[in-house]
């Protein structure tokens, strides 16, 4: 190596060597929704839902449906998300048997509709898909409110996620 190239590159390199580094500022972490006071959807428990009730909310799912030639599962569980009640309608999809009963038991479990985590997820955050390998983020899951407390949940499946909001909301309304 020529003599002059050798000089240049030792002092392009100790100048290297000399100079301070700059370390990368991190990145703020992302918003968690903020630190408000309360928690949101803090239903409290009531006396789960009965056979009776839950046969009567079904009967209005299926009355509603029927009136749209919708074609629905219909399930209603505890608070627990544990099964009280289901009807297959004649006609309706055999896939959509175990997915009204998630939507059901989303709702029971979480405390609130099932469209919440169907938002969360369609709006950039799929970190919903980790929450719980049992979840179902589709409209049509309800939360049963009797008097302020969570008595239960009532899912529907069989048509588009609308379709299915619309019908479980018909048996949903029945509880006050």
């Amino acid at each position: 190596m020529r003599p002059s190239l050798l000089t240049s590159s030792l002092l392009c390199a100790a100048a290297l060597i000399g100079m301070p580094t700059q370390a990368q500022t991190p990145a703020a972490p992302p918003a968690a929704g903020g630190t408000a006071d309360g928690v949101p959807f803090d239903v409290p428990y009531g006396t789960p839902v009965g056979s009776e009730t839950a046969k009567k909310m079904i009967a209005a799912v299926e009355a509603e449906s029927a009136k749209h030639r919708w074609r629905m599962n219909i399930a209603v569980v505890d608070t627990h998300g544990e099964l009280v009640a289901f009807l297959r309608m004649d006609g309706a999809q055999v896939g959509s048997i175990g997915v009204s009963q998630g939507k059901a038991r989303t709702s029971a479990r979480y405390r609130r509709e099932s469209r919440a985590f169907y938002n969360a997820y369609e709006t950039g955050h799929p970190y919903v898909s980790t929450l719980d390998p049992t979840l179902v983020a589709s409209p049509g899951g309800w939360p049963l409110i009797e008097g302020g407390k969570l008595i239960g949940a009532i899912g529907c499946s069989g048509g588009t996620g609308d379709q299915d909001a619309a019908a479980c909301k018909a048996g949903a309304d029945l509880v006050k």
